[in-house]
C-alpha cells in the first residue's frame, strides 16, 4: 500500500512535469535475503505502476541501518540495497541495550557526574559516538565497499544535534534529516563541520 501510494504519488508529479526521485526505505532490516525479498516485492509493484502509466521513473529502494546486525553486515546488505539511512533513535537502543521509554527512570544518573557521570550526555540526543558512532562508522565503511557510490543519511533526533551532525559529517554522510524545528540547528551544524574541515585541511598542508 505504501510502496503504491509513494509511486502513484511520483508518476502524477512527473505528468505534471515534476521531476521526482523516489526513495523507498525498507526499516529495520537484518538480512540481505530478508532486503532481497522485501525489495523484489517492492519492485513488483513499483514497475507495474510505471509500466501502466506509460513513463520512465527513476526510483531507488535502500534501508533503515536499525540493528547491530545489519551494521556488522551492511556489505552483504548493499548488494541490494542502493541506500542506508542510520536510524540512530532505535541503533542507540539495540547496541546499549536502552529503551527510551524506561531509560528516563535512570539515565539522568548516568549523565551526572555528581552521581554516576557514565555518560557525558544524553545518548538519545546526542549520539554515543564511542559506542554507536563506531556501529555508524563500520555499516558506511562496508557499505561503500560493496556499492562505492552509496548514498548514506541518518534518520532521527540526532540528525538535529549539532555534534551529532558534525561527526555524520566527519564520516561521510550525505545528508541528515531531522524534525522541522530542528532543521535549523542541522544546517548551521553541517555548514560549521565543512568550515572546521577545511580550516584543518589547510593547516595540514
Amino acid at each position: 500500500m505504501q510502496v503504491r501510494a509513494i509511486i502513484e504519488a511520483a508518476i502524477e508529479c512527473q505528468k505534471g512535469r515534476v521531476k521526482v526521485i523516489p526513495e523507498i526505505m525498507i526499516p529495520l532490516t537484518l538480512d540481505k535475503k530478508e532486503m532481497w525479498i522485501l525489495e523484489q516485492a517492492t519492485r513488483r509493484v513499483a514497475d507495474d505502476l510505471i509500466k501502466k502509466a506509460g513513463i520512465k521513473l527513476h526510483y531507488m529502494v535502500g534501508t533503515m541501518i536499525e540493528l547491530p546486525r545489519a551494521a556488522l553486515l551492511a556489505d552483504e546488505i548493499a548488494e541490494v540495497a542502493e541506500f542506508f539511512s542510520f536510524g540512530t533513535n532505535d541503533l542507540t537502543q539495540t547496541v546499549m541495550g536502552l529503551s527510551r521509554d524506561d531509560a528516563g527512570r535512570f539515565l539522568p544518573d548516568y549523565v551526572d557526574e555528581k552521581k554516576a557521570g557514565v555518560f557525558a550526555g544524553d545518548p538519545f540526543q546526542t549520539l554515543d559516538i564511542k559506542g554507536v558512532g563506531m556501529m555508524v562508522r563500520w555499516g558506511i565503511e562496508k557499505g561503500r565497499k560493496t556499492r562505492p557510490k552509496l548514498e548514506v543519511g541518518i534518520c532521527g533526533e540526532h540528525g538535529g544535534d549539532a555534534e551529532s551532525v558534525k561527526f555524520c559529517h566527519q564520516v561521510g554522510m550525505d545528508y541528515v534529516s531531522a524534525s522541522p524545528f530542528r532543521v535549523a540547528i542541522a544546517r548551521l551544524a553541517a555548514a560549521q563541520a565543512v568550515i572546521e574541515g577545511k580550516k584543518a585541511n589547510h593547516k595540514g598542508r
